[in-house]
């Protein structure tokens, strides 16, 4: 069993992990932490535990977020995607044909 200590807002942290994962940890507790820092630095006199508080709550909102377009991916329902080109299918079949012509002519002595 792994074990490092890691340092959130100011605070260390001894905490267990699987052999190997040590380095996850840490990367894991770094983003934490810059959540953390963000809080900071919007102000306000805030202990350990609402500052993790915050920076779970931060956390689990962008979690949410991400599952939501994910799903919306899946659905097809992406409001990122651009309106599909009903033309683009018959516009790429004709360049395919003219790559594989001038491939063709490459192949040739």
């Amino acid at each position: 069993m792994g074990q490092v200590t890691v340092r959130v807002g100011g605070y260390t942290h001894p905490v267990s992990c699987e052999d190997g994962q040590e380095g996850h940890l840490i990367a894991l507790a770094a983003d934490v932490d810059r959540r953390v820092s963000s809080i900071r630095a919007m102000g306000g006199q805030f202990g350990e535990s609402r500052l993790l508080l915050l920076a779970a709550l931060l956390l689990a909102d962008e979690i949410h977020d991400l599952r939501v377009e994910l799903s919306q991916a899946r659905a097809g329902q992406s409001g990122a995607a651009p309106a599909a080109d009903p033309r683009l299918a018959e516009r790429l079949g004709r360049l395919a044909e003219r790559i594989e012509g001038i491939a063709a002519t490459l192949d040739r002595p």
